[in-house]
C-alpha cells in the first residue's frame, strides 16, 4: 500500500506522473527483493541437501560437525564437510569451500563432494587426490564458456583432505589453498598442521605435497573454513589463535567443544556471519594389537589351507566364530590368486573393529584384479564374485610396493 499526503492544493498531472514513478520503482524493489529471497532459499535448500544429514559410523574416529549459513546480505556460499569411511578401517576428513554465492557455488560444492567421494573409493593418496580433483574443477571451468581463464576463477575452490589409520595412528593430509587443520595432542598442546599450502583448485599445473604425522589416541583435530577464523575486522591470523585457544580448554564432550569454539569466534550468534562457516572435529581411536593380527605367507599353493587354518583360529579367539566358513572362504579365494598371479612378498591380515571384520591380503604385484562373470563351462572367474556376494564390500588399494585386495563384513551378522 501507498499513501501519498499533502498540506493543501489539490495534486495534479504531474503530481500523478511523479507518483506514478515511485510506485513503479517500488514494485522492482519489491519484485527484486521476492526474486532474490526466492533464490536464497533455493541455494540454502539445496546447500543442506548436498551436505551430510548423518555422519557415517566408523570406528577410527569420533566425529561431530557444525554449518552456519552466511547472511543474506553476504549470500550463501559453498562451503562443504565429509566423513568418508576407507579401507583397512581408515577414515577421510575433509573440508572445502567454493568461490562464489548463490545456486552456482552450492551446484559446485555438491559436484566436488560428490567427486572427492568417487576419488576416495580409490584409495588414492593425499596429494593424488587433489590433483585429479584439480584437472575436474578446470574441466567444469572449461565447460561454462569461451573465457576459461575467467571461469576458472569464478568455479574455483579450497579443500583439505585428511586420512587417518587407526592401526598405525598415521595421519596424512593435503591442502589445495585452505587453512591447514588444528592438532590438539592428548596433553593439551594445540598446534596448526605443517601442511605444505598448495594452490587453489583450478588454477593448475601446480604440485601437491602431502604430510604426514602420527598421532596419540585421543588426539582432536579441527577442520574449518576460513569464515569460522576470519572476520570483518581482522584477518585469519589471530581467529586461528583464538581457535586454538578454544580447543585446548578442559576435556569436554565434540559437542560441547563445538558449541564453545563457536561462542569464542562468533559471539553473536543471533546474526549470521559474513561469511559461510563449517567445522569439523574428530577426536582420533586406535586399534590395538589384540584387534589386528597379521602372517607373512610364503608364495606355494600350499599356504592356502595354513592361511584358513590362521583365521579360522583366529576368529575363534576372537569370538566370531559365526563369521569362520564366510572368512575362510574369502580368504581361500584372495590367497590362491596371490600366489597364482602376484609376487611375494604376500600377507594376510585381519582386522576387527567395531562394526565390521576386514580381511586383507596383500602382494608385490602392481595388477589389479576384475571381477567378471564365468560362462557356464568356465573353470575360473568366479573367486572374486563368489567374495562381492558374500560380503559387505570389496576393493583393492595400491601401495608403494604393491597392492592389498580387501573385504569387509559387518559384524552384525555374527
Amino acid at each position: 500500500m501507498a499513501v501519498f499526503i499533502r498540506g493543501s492544493g489539490t495534486y495534479d498531472a504531474d503530481d500523478l506522473l511523479l507518483a506514478s514513478e515511485i510506485a513503479a520503482r517500488a514494485g522492482a524493489c519489491v519484485d527484486n527483493a521476492r526474486r532474490y529471497a526466492q533464490e536464497r532459499t533455493a541455494a540454502l535448500t539445496l546447500q543442506r541437501s548436498l551436505l551430510p544429514s548423518r555422519l557415517p559410523d566408523q570406528g577410527a574416529v569420533e566425529v561431530t560437525s557444525r554449518y552456519l549459513p552466511a547472511d543474506a546480505q553476504a549470500g550463501i556460499g559453498g562451503d562443504w564437510f565429509d566423513v568418508i569411511p576407507l579401507s583397512g578401517a581408515r577414515v577421510a576428513l575433509v573440508v572445502g569451500d567454493v568461490i562464489g554465492r548463490g545456486l552456482q557455488a552450492s551446484a559446485v560444492m555438491g559436484r566436488l563432494r560428490a567427486a572427492v567421494r568417487t576419488l576416495a573409493d580409490l584409495d588414492l593418496s593425499p596429494d593424488e587426490l587433489l590433483t585429479h580433483l584439480d584437472d575436474l574443477v578446470i574441466q567444469l571451468a572449461q565447460g561454462q564458456g569461451p573465457k576459461p581463464a575467467t571461469a576458472v576463477r569464478e568455479t574455483g575452490a579450497t579443500c583439505l583432505y585428511v586420512v587417518y589409520d587407526p592401526v598405525s595412528r598415521r595421519c596424512a593430509m593435503a591442502r589445495a589453498g585452505h587453512p591447514a587443520p588444528v592438532i590438539v595432542l592428548p596433553d593439551g598442546t594445540a598446534r596448526s598442521a605443517h601442511v605444505p599450502s598448495g594452490p587453489p583448485l583450478g588454477l593448475g599445473g601446480l604440485p601437491f605435497e602431502a604430510f604426514e604425522t602420527e598421532l596419540p589416541e585421543g588426539s582432536l583435530l579441527a577442520l574449518y573454513t576460513d569464515g569460522l577464523v576470519e572476520g570483518r575486522d581482522h584477518g585469519t591470523g589471530p581467529g586461528t589463535v583464538r581457535l586454538r585457544e578454544a580447543l585446548t580448554d578442559p576435556p569436554a564432550s565434540l559437542e560441547r567443544i563445538c558449541d564453545d569454539v563457536l561462542d569464542t569466534l562468533l559471539p553473536d550468534r543471533t546474526a549470521r556471519p559474513a561469511d559461510d562457516v563449517a567445522l569439523l572435529l574428530a577426536r582420533t581411536r586406535a586399534l590395538g594389537a589384540d584387534h589386528v593380527r597379521s602372517w607373512s605367507l610364503p608364495a606355494e599353493r600350499a599356504t592356502v589351507a595354513d592361511a584358513r587354518k590362521h583365521a579360522s583360529e583366529q576368529l575363534t579367539a576372537w569370538g566370531l566364530e559365526e563369521l569362520a566358513f564366510t572368512t575362510e572362504l574369502v580368504v581361500s579365494e584372495l590367497v590362491t590368486n596371490a600366489v597364482r598371479y602376484a609376487h611375494a612378498p604376500i600377507r594376510l591380515r585381519l582386522i576387527r573393529d567395531a562394526s565390521s571384520l576386514i580381511c586383507e591380503v596383500s602382494d608385490a604385484s602392481s595388477t589389479s584384479p576384475r571381477m567378471r562373470r564365468a560362462r557356464v563351462l568356465d573353470e575360473g572367474g568366479r573367486g572374486l564374485l563368489l567374495v562381492a556376494q558374500l560380503t559387505e564390500r570389496w576393493g583393492t588399494r595400491f601401495t608403494a610396493d604393491g597392492k592389498t585386495i580387501w573385504a569387509e563384513q559387518p559384524l552384525a551378522a555374527a
